[in-house]
């Protein structure tokens, strides 16, 4: 029945618990400024919207767009704190790093989806061109753009921070280096704006800002409409291409894949260990990235019966954790067991004797099976139980062979013992050497040269 509890607490539900964890960031103060910035992000936003629609520009809602990233990104930025407030607990024995990972991984997701929108509403705009009123398209552009910067270069965002650094260069910022260069090659004093590359968010807010512009003025000189339009594209094929490398970086880290730069590394790694002294094979190994800039991996490793566990795990541990932040090393003894002397009732006179030898032989199995450069048997096509070993000889039941020096009737016998007395005892081994078989004592069947009615055998 168990135990009853008649003042249990119940429950709290998805929502509660989400309110005490948010409790338990906003008591950082460190959080506060973000909370201030999200609630003016809000605000923000909201205005832009009316903006939007009021100006009948798809651009300027493309550029709205980026305005509700950024209110992603500080959510991002929460989870952070979060994060680091929380600790590993038996349900996440590795902690909640890999939450900043899918925040990161759905921010830059959300913010292609909604590039993709605009380059739907953008094709149907082209079949037919709505008029612009440009009245607070320029106050709408500067808006966000002074709200973005603001936002990017007073928050430290540690997530995007790191992503914006691991992940590959968008098109954006290939193109702007390439400009970046000769203008640096003018101008030296430029290269530590510039180079080596832009920040991927700021440059993405100050090329959407100067598309606007663009449309502004041909839009207030030609009444050229249709500009709006190219310049909702552009804006969006800028934001598609900027995400998209954040996205792949992150989606191949929930993945838990390898990172490339760190392979060449590992190997190296792995040499060294699999040459410490008692160790014997390094298996099994797999690492994996677990969070931003943390690495985990677990490993096996063989070493001899008479090798020191304690002190090679340590020197293990020493080499792969210079690389390896979270690591789990499994140490076993290259402990092969000796099978079985006898596996089947033998009469207890034959192992007095000194004239028989007790061989087991192995069993028959294909060369393709085992390792050329060691003994251990090679990995089978499924995989085995955890340390366990195809060991060769085990239960193989063993061959009783004679030596050159036995006894004429061999097996320590008398000369006159029945055949039916050796069948009883379990030693009718055929063939046992050339003329000193043994015959089956069957009275009923007739042997080789026939019987006759008293059932001796004929001379």
């Amino acid at each position: 029945m168990g135990t009853i509890h008649l003042f249990r607490k119940p429950q709290r539900s998805f929502f509660g618990k989400l309110l005490q964890e948010f409790r338990l960031v906003a008591a950082d103060r460190r959080s506060w400024k973000i909370l201030a910035f999200g609630a003016v992000n809000v605000l923000c936003t909201g205005f832009l919207l009316m903006w939007c629609s009021s100006t009948n520009s798809i651009a300027l809602t493309a550029y709205t767009y980026l305005t509700i990233f950024d209110l992603f990104s500080l959510i991002t930025c929460l989870i952070s704190y979060w994060v680091m407030m929380r600790k590993p607990s038996p349900a996440y024995s590795f902690g909640f790093e890999r939450l900043e990972v899918l925040a990161v991984f759905a921010s830059t997701v959300l913010a292609q989806l909604g590039a993709l929108f605009i380059l739907k509403e953008s094709a149907e705009r082209f079949l037919e061109q709505p008029e612009i009123h440009t009245g607070r398209l320029l106050v709408g552009t500067f808006v966000a753009l002074s709200f973005n910067l603001f936002t990017m270069l007073s928050i430290r965002n540690k997530p995007f921070a790191y992503v914006s650094e691991a992940a590959s260069t968008s098109w954006l910022q290939e193109h702007v280096a390439d400009l970046s260069r000769s203008l640096c090659g003018i101008i030296p004093g430029l290269s530590s704006i510039f180079l080596p590359r832009m920040n991927p968010f700021v440059l993405i807010d100050l090329a959407g800002a100067f598309a606007l512009c663009i449309t502004y003025m041909l839009i207030e000189i030609n009444n050229y409409f249709a500009v709006d339009t190219a310049s909702a594209i552009a804006i969006a094929l800028m934001t598609f291409g900027t995400m998209y490398p954040m996205s792949v970086y992150s989606g191949k880290v929930l993945l838990q894949t390898t990172p490339p730069h760190v392979i060449g590394q590992l190997d190296k790694l792995i040499r060294e260990v699999s040459t410490l002294d008692g160790v014997l094979e390094v298996r099994n190994e797999h690492f994996w990235t677990l969070g931003f800039g943390s690495l985990a991996g677990s490993v096996h490793v063989r070493i001899r019966r008479d090798a020191n566990e304690q002190m090679v795990l340590a020197h293990v541990t020493n080499r792969l954790y210079t690389l390896v932040s979270t690591l789990t090393v499994q140490i076993f003894k290259d402990d092969w067991n000796r099978p079985a002397l006898l596996s089947g009732p033998v009469a207890p006179n034959v192992l007095n004797f000194s004239d028989h030898h007790i061989i087991p032989m192995p069993l028959l199995k294909n060369t393709d099976d085992m390792t050329p450069v060691t003994s251990t048997p090679a990995k089978p096509s499924s995989p085995p139980p955890e340390f366990a070993f195809n060991t060769p000889g085990k239960n193989v039941s063993p061959v009783i062979l004679l030596n050159t020096q036995t006894r004429p009737y061999g097996l320590g016998l008398n000369r006159g013992t029945p055949y039916s007395s050796v069948l009883s005892q379990g030693l009718a081994v055929p063939g046992v050497g050339a003329g000193q078989g043994l015959r089956p004592a069957f009275p009923h069947i007739p042997s080789r040269y026939g019987n006759n009615r008293t059932g001796q055998p004929r001379p």
